[in-house]
This record gives structure tokens, sequence and C-alpha cells, in this order.
């Protein structure tokens, strides 16, 4: 009991500062006289009163959070700040009921870009920016925040990033002290979301709309504040600076970090995980651009090559925007992003999915198993650069796989139970559970989640937390050893 309070006494103060994070939205609010400032009145009210009772509550548990309850917290960080999320979209508009506030909550804080709301162009303006701003705190994590402001309330941080963080960054100290680790990652995402930012202003788009789309194209989330998505600006410079920064969200930010205290691009040349992701990306967008031309779908190849170019990256990526219904592409197109949105990204960065540095590990070991049938006694070490993996680090990559296609083919399953159609309802799983945002039929670019009836919308919500706290950390909860002493 006493390790329970002392995760609900952390979460506490999670709440409290998530409540600050809604006077951004406010400031806008009461600025341009939208009409929504009385909803972040209660919103902040409720966020604030809930996280403070807590916090009176459970105050004489305050303590380190340890070992495996860093996952507990993790999850309850997860799960429940989406309700406090919800918020604001719930008062706004009564009719759009908890269960699909809740889903665009946890759509917003997993940076997946999946949306059930529609007349984006004429909701409030801070309305907007509060769906964004939610995009970009859960890009990187709340968590990762919280890690390097809470030590000074008494509350300690490293199990909280190891839970949250995927991949190698679980392993590796950037700094020595933990809450420098999560300052140093913090800054290098808000100078890069400020450096887009400014590049979307200067290539013309207007402030709010370059401050919404920054926040979503750093989280590589893909909300929009226009129903068009980021088709509503046609214009090859924007989505040239999008490419840019969906790619450089793409990459571990640990070399972004290692990059800007070193002063040197040898990070990023040395990461043999970045090279894969830019070459993939770089094929991809080819290889569809290719397919557009060659089947008709567009007349000229560099038309083909602009829209391929654009929604190839922002898919693959998990980003999620849209310049075209490549839903009404060839359905080799479109199957191939999301294909691509499986694995693409690097470990560390914005992005979901498997991530690359997983799909890399699989590749090896599939080689590996070829060259013990042809030499039994061969020693085939698997390497990652010029590193050699530990086998317990392949076994674990196994098993990762494995839970993750036996939950995305359970997911599709009931999906397809419930009424879906198949390229519905598995490209809307891949979507949710890969945090890409659109997928294909039903819930492609052209429309969105809204289509789908409360149970379906459901099983989004689990897909994108499962998909953002990368499956173990949720379904561990479950498991009869994590409660065991």
């Amino acid at each position: 009991m006493k390790r329970l309070l002392r995760v609900l006494h952390a979460f506490s103060l999670v709440a409290m500062l998530f409540a600050l994070t809604m006077l951004l939205p406010l400031f806008i609010s009461l600025l341009t006289r939208d009409g929504a400032l009385h909803i972040y009145d209660q919103a902040v009210l409720v966020t604030l009163a809930t996280g403070g009772l807590l916090w009176l509550l459970t105050r004489s548990a305050r303590g380190d959070v340890e070992g495996r309850d860093g996952f507990l917290l993790v999850a309850m960080v997860w799960s429940l700040l989406p309700v406090f999320g919800a918020l604001p979209l719930i008062l706004h508009d009564p009719a759009l009921g908890f269960t699909r506030a809740y889903f665009e909550a946890v759509s917003g804080l997993t940076a997946t870009g999946a949306t059930v709301m529609s007349g984006l162009d004429e909701l409030p303006i801070s309305i907007n920016i509060w769906r964004g701003q939610m995009q970009w705190l859960g890009g990187i994590g709340v968590i990762v925040l919280a890690v390097a402001i809470l030590p000074m309330l008494g509350v300690g941080g490293r199990q909280l990033l190891k839970a949250e963080i995927p991949g190698p960054m679980k392993e590796t100290k950037l700094t020595p002290r933990i809450a420098e680790t999560a300052k140093g990652l913090w800054l290098v995402y808000f100078l890069l979301t400020l450096a887009c930012l400014g590049a979307y202003w200067a290539g013309g788009m207007p402030f709010l709309d370059a401050l919404m789309h920054s926040f979503t194209t750093m989280g590589l989330a893909g909300f929009s504040n226009h129903d068009a998505s980021f088709g509503h600006f046609d214009s090859p410079l924007l989505e040239a600076i999008a490419i840019t920064f969906m790619l450089i969200a793409g990459i571990n930010f640990g070399a972004h970090f290692l990059a800007l205290r070193r002063r040197s691009l040898w990070p990023y040349v040395s990461d043999p995980e970045a090279r894969w992701f830019l070459a993939l990306m770089a094929a991809g967008v080819l290889v569809v651009a290719l397919h557009l031309w060659l089947s008709g779908t567009y007349g000229d190849f560099s038309t083909a090559l602009r829209y391929a170019a654009f929604n190839t990256v922002s898919v693959a990526t998990t980003t999620g925007y849209a310049t075209a219904d490549f839903g009404q592409w060839p359905s080799f197109a479109g199957f191939f992003m999301l294909f691509l949105a499986s694995f693409a990204t690097c470990s560390g960065s914005t992005g979901g999915g498997i991530k690359m540095i997983r799909a890399r590990l699989l590749y090896t070991q599939v080689y590996r198993e070829f060259v013990r049938l042809v030499h039994p006694n061969a020693v085939s070490p698997a390497k990652i650069g010029e590193t050699v993996v530990p086998n317990h680090i392949i076994f674990a990559v196994l098993g990762f796989f494995f839970i993750f296609i036996a939950t995305l083919t359970t997911m599709t399953l009931l999906m397809m139970a419930s009424g879906l159609d198949e390229v519905t309802a598995i490209s809307a799983v891949v979507a949710t559970l890969c945090n890409v945002g659109p997928g294909l039929g039903a819930v492609g670019p052209s429309s969105n989640f809204s289509v789908l009836n409360d149970f379906q919308i459901w099983l989004g919500s689990i897909a994108m937390l499962l998909g953002r706290l990368e499956l173990f950390a949720l379904f561990l909860l479950l498991t009869p050893v994590f409660w065991q002493r």
C-alpha cells in the first residue's frame, strides 16, 4: 500500500504540472477572444484541484519511485492524463461525449494524430492549439519533463526515464545525472520546435498555424487545425520544411543532444540507425513516386514525387499529415507507407512503431539463422555497427516482435468482428498501434475515426496507449509477477 501511495503522490505532482500547461491555450484564448476562455478556467481548476487533493492525501508517502513502480507510474500518467486533457474538448462540445473526447486526448498525448473531430477550421483557435500542445508534450514524453523537475520535489526519476524512453536510450547515460539528461533532451526538443516554428512562419504560414504545426511536426503527431490537413496550404516550400523537420524528429534525440553538446555532426554519422532511417526514407519516397507515376495517378514524375515525398515521409515517420487523399491512390502505395510506419523511425525519437533498431536486429537474427543452417559450428555474433549485441537483447527483441504481431492480429480480428471491413480494420489498428494517425478505407485521410462505434473507439484508445508505451510497460501490469513481492 505504501508503494501505491508513493506512486499516487508522484502522479499528483505530474497532474498539477499538466494543469499549468493549459495556461498557454488560456492565454491564446484571452488574446484572440475566441470565446473559449471559460473552458480553460474550469479545466485548469478541476485538474489542479484533483492533483492538489491527491497530493494532500498522499503527502505522507512522499519519496522516490523505485524499481518496477516506475512502470506503474508511467502507465498511470499515460492512461489518466488524457482524462484531464479531454476536459477542454468536452467542455467546448458536450455532444462529443467522454469516449470520443478521451480518444482525442489519448491521440494527442500519445502523439498519434487519429482524430474524431471535424470542422477544425471553425474551432476556436485555442482548442486547436491545445490539441497540438498535447501532441508536443506527448512527443518526447510528459514523463521526461517530470523527471527534470520531480527530483527537486523529492521524487526521483531514473526508473521513470527508463520506463518511458524506448530502445538504446534506456541504457545510455547522456549525462551523469538523470535530471540533467531530461533537461538536455527537452532543451534540444524546445530549440528544434522554435526552429520549426520560425521556418513555417518565414515560409508564409500564419503565426498561430505555424505554432500549431510546429508542435505536431516535432511530436511526429499530425494534428492540424484544418480539415484538409497540411494540404490546406498547398505550398511546396512549406511541405519541404515539414519534410525536413519530420526527418529530424525521426532521428534519436540522443544524437541531437550529443551533436549540440559536442558541436559536431559525428553523432549522426556514427549512428547506424540514423543512416538506415534516412536511406529507407529516400528509397520509400522513390518507390511510391515511381508507382504513382507509372500507374498514371499523376501525369508527370515531378508531381508524383512532390506528393509521394510529403505523404510517404509523413506516414512513415508516424506523423500523419496529408496533402492528398492517399486512400484513393493504388492500394500498394497506402499499404507500403503503413508498412514503413511500423518500423522506420529511430529509437529515442518521437515516432511510433517497433523502431528501426529492432527491425535491424530482427534482420540480423534472420541472417544469423541462415549462416547457422549452412555452417552449424560457425560463430556469427549479432552486430550493430561495430558493437556486438548480447543474445539477451536479441531474445527481448524477438519477444517484443511476437507480442506486437499478436496484439496487431488480435485487435484487427476484434475490429473485423465488430463490423469493419478488412482494409479499414487492419489499417485502423496499424494507425493506432504504431501511432500513425490516418489509416485507409473508412478511416483514411479524407475521413477520420468518428465513423467508428464506441467499442471500436475504445479499442483504438487502448492500441494507442499500448503503442506509445511499447506494449511491455502496460502488459507487464497484467502479469502476476509484477504484483508479487
